[in-house]
């Protein structure tokens, strides 16, 4: 299981038989602590059989190399060998991927994602549990473990030297979209192109379910798990990701701090959001929707825009509730056809 934040995005997937001999399967498996569903199109049942298990097969490998709950995984290994003896260590063609991925993401967020988070999110993690608001000390401690600019790439051998010890590295705002969109990816390769893949509420689609224009996705009311917005997201050969904080927050002295960390200030965000990010692939999703949860709302939307994505932000603000969104996020928000 990662260290991770949790969505809160509805799926409210078309169910119909296609034309043709082509039939809808739907496989889920428990990956990640979570659900991991996978539904496509295809004409063959033992075919749909056999693909769904080689997806969830390659899942395990990617959890192998990402968690960082696994002692074995090589997200552990590298701060095992690294950060002590402070020396570079070759990392997988998996690993290194993620990684240069996030730092770009920490470098376009101007610092509001950031992987090396991991010894905050361990601290915060541990306060919630134990319901006891963590020290201005251990805060400042922790912050000192953390910084991008801790980590050393050697481009030519795909080597990566954590430079301090007690670094640790939480890939939990961008592995789950990034493993979605491998599966997306991979069921492209088995001339399956009709797909949707939910990874924990991180959701990555291919073509268009037969007969339908789209994939309908729906989403939650900010701090709300059982009602949508009345429209719905129409999507193919897209991605999308909701970030919110509905459970996982503390409070002191009346304020609530959410699991969603700002790395720079060391503290869990204050205001109550829920940011729901489309892009073209998954693992841009993931991590825009947790660096929007961290920034302005004018710089959130000015970063989505960067990627070509779009953004819905709905903020609980003195139990009001405000939304903003980019020009572009009208294109896939559709009203329900009863």
């Amino acid at each position: 299981m990662f260290s991770r934040i949790i969505f809160f995005i509805t799926l409210c997937c078309i169910v119909a038989i296609g034309t043709g001999q082509q039939k809808r399967f739907s496989f889920t498996e428990s990956k990640m602590g979570s659900p991991l569903t996978i539904v496509f199109y295809c004409d063959d049942s033992l075919k749909a059989t056999l693909t769904a298990k080689q997806c969830f097969t390659l899942t395990d490998s990617f959890v192998s190399i990402f968690s960082d709950y696994i002692d074995s995984s090589e997200l552990s290994q590298l701060r095992a060998s690294s950060a002590i003896n402070n020396r570079p260590v070759n990392v997988s063609p998996a690993l290194w991927d993620i990684l240069l991925q996030s730092k770009t993401a920490f470098e376009k967020s101007q610092g509001a994602f950031d992987i090396t988070i991991g010894p905050l999110s361990r601290l915060w993690r541990k306060a919630r549990k134990a319901k006891q608001f963590p020290s201005k000390e251990e805060i400042l401690a922790k912050k000192k473990l953390v910084g991008f600019d801790k980590i050393i790439f050697d481009t030519l051998h795909h080597q990566v030297t954590l430079t301090q010890a007690g670094m640790q590295l939480d890939l939990g705002g961008i592995a789950q979209g990034w493993i979605a969109q491998k599966i997306i990816d991979f069921l492209d390769t088995q001339h399956i192109q009709q797909a949707l893949v939910n990874v924990s509420g991180d959701i990555a689609v291919s073509g268009a379910p037969p007969g339908a224009n789209g994939w309908t996705v729906g989403i939650n009311l900010p701090e709300n798990m059982d009602e949508l917005l009345p429209a719905k997201l129409l999507l193919q050969h897209a991605s999308v990701t909701t970030s919110g904080d509905i459970y996982q927050f503390i409070e002191q002295d009346g304020k609530r701090y959410s699991h969603i960390i700002d790395p720079r200030s060391g503290y869990g965000v204050t205001f109550q959001r829920n940011v729901t990010v489309i892009a073209k692939d998954c693992t841009t999703a993931d991590w825009l929707a947790t660096a929007c949860s961290i920034l302005p709302v004018k710089k959130a939307k000015k970063l989505v825009m960067q990627f070509g994505a779009a953004m819905l932000i709905g903020e609980n603000r003195k139990g009001k509730l405000t939304f903003y969104s980019t020009k572009n996020f009208s294109a896939y928000y559709k009203p329900v056809v009863q």
